[in-house]
């Protein structure tokens, strides 16, 4: 998804907004098919690149880099190195990351209800 740049009162670059809509807004960040896949997988304690390919929807390796990165940009993850040869990093929500475990429990209490043979993934509190 490109997302075209704008200028703040205080000169910074931030997203351009569709609009002021919350629920547009959100889903400008978490929206694709991939991002809260990678949220449900570091919520499990997954962090690295190794980790999340092993996930069982096999994200393609470019939207796995991609999708980092964005969260990154958005505050969602902090990245950090955990080996300098070569660099490898590690990925973890951040406290407003963590906080998208609710959206995750509540889409897998209303998959449970409406979808016929879904089970739970752990999705902590």
């Amino acid at each position: 998804m490109q997302v075209t740049k704008m200028k703040t009162a205080k000169h910074a670059t931030s997203p351009l907004r569709r609009s002021a809509c919350v629920i547009a807004n959100t889903l400008d960040r978490v929206g694709d098919k991939w991002t809260l896949l990678l949220v449900r997988d570091m919520l499990a304690g997954k962090s690295t690149y190794g980790e999340f390919i092993e996930s069982p929807e096999r994200i393609p390796t470019n939207i796995l880099a991609d999708r980092l990165k964005r969260l990154e940009q958005f505050g969602l993850v902090a990245r950090s190195v955990y080996q300098e040869r070569p660099v490898r990093h590690a990925y973890s929500l951040t406290a407003k990351g963590k906080q998208l475990g609710r959206v995750l429990r509540a889409m897998a209490d209303w998959g449970l209800e409406n979808i016929p043979g879904t089970k739970k993934e752990i999705v902590p509190k």
